[in-house]
């Protein structure tokens, strides 16, 4: 599959996602301590991983997985899980939009990785591609409504550290599937790496009984209500991560898929919110004025520039 449609497909994800956290945020937690709705991903990626895992062994063996890919796969989870707590934390702080926004530095951290441990190259025309695509996300970055200073620099340094932390257990993803690719092998690190991020979400659990007396005080008040938008987000995540992942291996290069995908997504938030907004106000929240669809409708045209470029 091309890898460009993997990234279609893990930003249509994602979206959805980002909009389904974002309204157990509000009607659930009510804007506070989101990060205990990790408490619902604990049980379930360590069963996901797990029941996986399992299979995956019994159908096709440890496909020649040893000990150091397996502690790889497994801290590339760890680091996908701590990465949440930031992005958690955002969420609280700014709306999808906003938050989609502020992770656009993905591609340039891709790029100075990918260099420094995947041995990426880059042509003149992809660089050129790259710096094409990320004039999107600065457009409605200098165009969008204003907030305080304090709340923006609280957003950006959350922002940052999600996405850092994020590059990182990616690129040792990427790194591991650096040879021939399999599919069941790919279904089996996968499944190991939610396993990791399912036992890491436990493990922050033990420590942040806040977060755990949170989650079951939102569970019971909502009469298990809850569990239904939060096994969604689960499902949709993991689906973005298979698409997103795969995407990131078969991609002449991590920087090139990053900068497609996070480009592409506060686009696709903003009309997809655009549309929950005129169905669901409540699921979607965005403002239908004329400036910022026009913004948004030539962002979308530059993004299309830079991936044309990117192909040739």
């Amino acid at each position: 599959m091309n890898w460009l449609i993997l990234v279609g497909i893990a930003v249509l994800f994602d979206t959805l996602r980002i909009f389904i956290d974002n309204y157990i945020s509000d009607v659930y937690y009510k804007g506070r301590e989101v990060a205990a709705q990790k408490m619902f991903s604990a049980y379930a990626k360590t069963i996901i991983g797990t029941l996986v895992v399992i299979i995956s062994i019994l159908n096709f063996g440890l496909n020649d997985l040893n000990l150091s890919t397996i502690a790889l796969l497994i801290f590339s989870g760890v680091l996908s899980s701590i990465a949440e707590i930031p992005y958690y934390v955002a969420l609280g702080i700014e709306n999808s939009t906003n938050l989609g926004i502020f992770i656009q530095l993905a591609p340039i951290f891709y790029l100075i990785l990918g260099w420094m441990f995947l041995g990426e190259t880059f042509s003149l025309i992809q660089l050129i591609a790259i710096a094409v695509i990320l004039i999107a996300p600065t457009l409605i970055i200098m165009t969008s409504r204003k907030r305080s200073r304090k709340v923006k620099l609280k957003a950006i340094l959350f922002a940052f550290l999600y996405v850092i932390i994020s590059v990182i257990g990616n690129v040792i993803f990427v790194k591991v599937n650096a040879g021939e690719l399999q599919t069941n092998i790919l279904i089996e690190e996968i499944a190991i790496v939610i396993l990791g991020v399912g036992l890491t979400d436990m493990a922050t659990m033990l420590v942040l009984p806040k977060w755990r007396k949170r989650y079951y005080n939102v569970k019971k008040s909502s009469k298990n209500k809850v569990l239904l938008p939060l096994g969604s987000s689960l499902i949709v995540g993991v689906l973005k991560t298979f698409a997103i992942r795969l995407a990131y291996i078969i991609a002449p290069a991590v920087a090139l898929a990053s900068a497609a995908s996070d480009s592409v997504e506060p686009i696709v938030i903003f009309f997809m919110g655009l549309v929950l907004t005129l169905i669901w106000p409540k699921f979607g929240r965005e403002k239908l004025d004329k400036k910022t669809v026009l913004i948004h409708l030539i962002a979308t045209i530059i993004v299309v520039i830079g991936i044309v470029l990117i192909q040739m």
